[in-house]
């Protein structure tokens, strides 16, 4: 769709959403604009954390905003766990019926000794498929086997099918570049396409 000077028109349906998750255990809050400038505004009681979410969202220049008061005093999972799901039911609602967009996305992150490959497909079909080998328990505060289930609970309330993989010395830098690689691929793969008017399908419908 375009408008009367022939540019793609995203304001008849702002790309947006507001969602909250609130149990026994968390309270999580995020706010996504997918059409935004990479402002990322997180924090959710684990630093490394907010330090991969707003990679992620500068990287797929979405706007993004978390808050998050989890039983940390527990442990970390319940908030991984559920900033996760919270940001993976906004990114759905943003995206809609997922029409006009390119809905495929790939690229490779490096930093310093490590690499890491996302490819992405915002077509409704939740899986994921996670390869980072970690050499250690955690970064930070972040415990380092929650990444894989981090993304594991993205995709299934998101709809998007990931596959994320990398390799490095390096658990900081590992990390950092499979949340920017992913970035980058959400980035490509929400994008507006301009030639195409409805699903990137030949069925004609998604999932």
């Amino acid at each position: 769709m375009t408008d009367g000077d022939g540019n793609t028109a995203l304001a008849a349906a702002p790309r947006r959403a507001s969602v909250s998750r609130r149990t026994r255990e968390t309270d999580v809050r995020v706010e996504i604009r997918l059409d935004g400038r990479g402002e990322a505004d997180v924090h959710t009681g684990i630093g490394f954390y907010d330090h991969l979410l707003s990679s992620l969202g500068h990287h797929a220049l979405f706007d993004l905003t978390v808050r998050a008061e989890g039983d940390l005093q527990v442990d970390e999972h319940h908030t991984v766990e559920d900033v996760a799901l919270a940001l993976g039911s906004a990114l759905a609602e943003a995206l809609g019926d997922r029409s006009g967009i390119r809905r495929f996305g790939d690229a490779s992150v490096p930093m310093d000794e490590s690499l890491a490959t996302a490819a992405v497909d915002v077509g409704g079909r939740p899986y994921a498929v996670v390869d980072l080998p970690f050499k250690g328990d955690r970064v930070g505060a972040l415990p380092l086997d929650l990444v894989q289930h981090a993304i594991e609970s993205l995709a299934r309330t998101a709809g998007v099918t990931v596959h994320l993989s990398g390799a490095g010395r390096n658990d900081h830098h590992l990390a950092e570049a499979a949340f920017k690689a992913l970035g980058r691929a959400f980035g490509e793969a929400t994008e507006p396409d301009p030639r195409r008017t409805g699903v990137a399908s030949t069925k004609g419908a998604l999932g």
